[in-house]
């Protein structure tokens, strides 16, 4: 059994090869859409080895236990959910245009991904000992804050706006929405998006 939870047993002076990657990401793929199926508690090693079409053994060579690949597709939905929002915000004109791609990307890529709406949910669940940090951490807010801070600083949102506060209001707001879609899958995402930039817009200059 590999002494480190997220690597391939074997020589630990050499990185996982091609195979081992593949077969890794497909192991990763097979998690997220368990999680989303069934929930944490039915996603079992031996359940991931049938999916897979492998054994369990093949599955604990690369990840040692449940949780170890349970964070593994937490890590590649988060990965993948950032770089969607980077991008967005990288290519926007203006700050106050920044905190809006943020919004939007954040919320239309998880529209377009509900699996992994659900792998982050249950990831974070209280009663699923993963081992994953609560994303409701300063690490959550602070890059929205930023971006609010520097809209303030250019003039397009108001001078006295306290960035901490609205983005922590507007994280609370994207996951009210997002939650809702795991309970109503009718609810429409993409048209609460208006209602989320709403608030945002509530710091610009009157």
């Amino acid at each position: 059994m590999p002494a480190d939870s997220s690597a391939p047993s074997g020589d630990p002076r050499r990185g996982p090869t091609f195979t081992e990657r593949a077969r890794r990401a497909q192991l990763v793929a097979v998690t997220v859409d368990l999680i989303a199926r069934h929930g944490y508690q039915r996603c079992s090693l031996q359940r991931i080895a049938d999916a897979a079409g492998i054994t369990k053994a093949a599955v604990i060579y690369h990840f040692t236990s449940k949780d170890a690949v349970i964070r593994a597709a937490y890590s590649s939905v988060i990965a993948s959910l950032t770089e969607q929002v980077g991008a967005a915000v990288e290519s926007a004109r203006t700050p106050a245009a920044a905190v809006e791609a943020y919004l939007r990307a954040m919320l239309g890529h998880m529209a377009a991904n509900p699996s992994h709406v659900r792998v982050i949910v249950e990831a974070l669940d209280g009663q699923n000992d993963t081992g994953i940090e609560d994303r409701r951490s300063p690490a959550r807010w602070q890059p929205l804050a930023a971006l609010i801070d520097a809209a303030a600083a250019a003039g397009e949102y108001r001078p006295d706006v306290d960035s901490r506060v609205l983005a922590i209001i507007l994280g609370g707001a994207v996951d009210a929405v997002v939650a809702e879609t795991l309970a109503d899958p009718t609810f429409d995402l993409v048209a609460a998006t208006g209602a989320v930039l709403a608030i945002a817009d509530t710091a610009r200059p009157q």
